[in-house]
């Protein structure tokens, strides 16, 4: 649709989904699109999104770009860097006592704790320890600096979203100026917060393989988890938070290349059946939202102005990029770079190396294993894959941005002979 004021006075959004490992594609594109940025214009310093929003993974990213957003290309370019040289070990216990701690002790209470009178006592939460992650977050991540962008207009508005388990509501928690209201929809509200690493560290705790984390919400504690789960509209919070431009940044499936996974044989493993239950949560969600702005988008470019203008929604233009590959068949080809302890689990449930031999199939648990893969080899591969869709999609990012091509140096005058 055409715009309705000057791009300069848009305010624009970035919204950034879940994923586990996955989310390294996102800053591949942020590098990308800041490194387009650079060739167009003179950067500044301030970032080029006034609300940033993000879930799981996504909030994380979000959160690490939020609190530098008054020096921006430092603040992704700081981001790049954590992703090109990840461990798993900075994300999860990866050792062999960790993982006997925590996986091995709950895939156990699956099949035969039930039994044993020690395991009701012993209670594991998750399959892996995400403390690593913790700490990496209170090291990396200035969270106490957001309040203060947001109060000195840096930043319009900043939000993650968790699920409640307690409650079953999906709630976003954000900060905003004291103007900013908050809303509610079904199964989903909005709570005014001051975002912490705790709420970071519920809104990507992956159901069953992350612990769940403790929010207060309505005076009361509540146990929250992935903020993927039953987030039904993932664009909703950066319209709400005053967005008329969003850029949203997928993890999969939208932008891949169509074709029809060949069926391995056999009953699926527990592995193929998790990373189909995965890509539900991360995936889908997303890509029935961008649908539905689309058509709400069509609709109103029908309306004559003076209906448009008595309606609640409003035009937002948006630009999605998404992988131009697979990400699962990338996976599938670092499987073997997992730390053995975690890979030894894994294949318990049916993640094995011999995905890498079966491109286009659904065995071997490559979907699966592509949320944990925090490793440099594959996020690496998914920082230059995000920034090589920005790239290809230049002149798209200079007209969502309004960025002029940068006019050609001049070359200098000849000497006088």
């Amino acid at each position: 649709m055409a715009d309705a004021q000057p791009r300069h006075d848009r305010c624009v959004g970035l919204v950034l989904t879940g994923g586990g490992a996955r989310a390294a594609y996102q800053v591949g594109v942020l590098h990308g699109i800041e490194r387009i940025r650079h060739e167009c214009v003179a950067t500044g310093s301030s970032t080029p999104f006034k609300v940033m929003t993000g879930t799981s993974a996504g909030a994380i990213n979000a959160a690490a770009l939020a609190s530098e957003a008054d020096d921006y290309p430092r603040a992704v370019q700081r981001l790049h860097r954590i992703w090109h040289d990840f461990r798993a070990s900075e994300v999860y216990r990866a050792d062999a006592f960790g993982v006997v701690r925590s996986g091995a002790r709950w895939l156990t209470m699956f099949t035969v704790g039930w039994a044993l009178a020690r395991w009701h006592r012993a209670k594991p939460r998750s399959l892996l320890d995400n403390a690593p992650l913790a700490q990496l977050l209170a090291e990396r991540v200035a969270m106490e600096r957001i309040p203060g962008l947001v109060r000195d207009g840096v930043l319009r508005a900043f939000a993650v979203s968790a699920s409640s388990y307690s409650s079953g509501t999906h709630v976003t928690f954000f900060d905003a100026g004291p103007h900013q209201k908050p809303w509610a929809r079904s199964q989903r509200i909005a709570v005014r917060d001051r975002i912490t690493t705790t709420h970071l560290l519920a809104s990507s705790a992956i159901p069953f393989v992350f612990p769940a984390q403790p929010l207060g919400l309505d005076g009361q504690p509540q146990w929250f988890g992935d903020g993927s789960m039953r987030q039904t509209a993932p664009i909703s919070p950066a319209i709400h938070l005053g967005a008329d431009r969003v850029l949203v940044i997928g993890a999969g499936r939208l932008h891949e290349p169509p074709s029809i996974r060949r069926d391995a044989g056999g009953y699926p493993t527990l592995a193929q059946i998790g990373g189909h239950a995965m890509s539900n949560i991360f995936l889908d969600a997303l890509a029935v939202d961008i649908e539905r702005a689309r058509r709400i988008n069509a609709t109103l470019s029908l309306l004559p102005p003076d209906l448009r203008s008595q309606s609640a929604l409003r035009p937002v233009d948006m630009l999605v990029i998404a992988p131009s590959q697979r990400i699962d068949d990338i996976a599938a080809r670092h499987i073997g770079e997992l730390p053995r302890p975690v890979r030894t689990m894994l294949g318990a449930v049916g993640v094995s190396r011999r995905a890498g031999r079966e491109q286009g199939t659904a065995a071997g648990g490559g979907v699966l294993a592509s949320y944990l893969l925090f490793e440099a080899a594959f996020t690496r591969e998914l920082l230059a894959l995000g920034e090589a869709d920005a790239l290809a999609r230049r002149d798209e990012v200079q007209a969502f941005f309004g960025w002029p091509a940068r006019a050609p140096t001049p070359l200098p005058d000849a000497p006088a002979a």
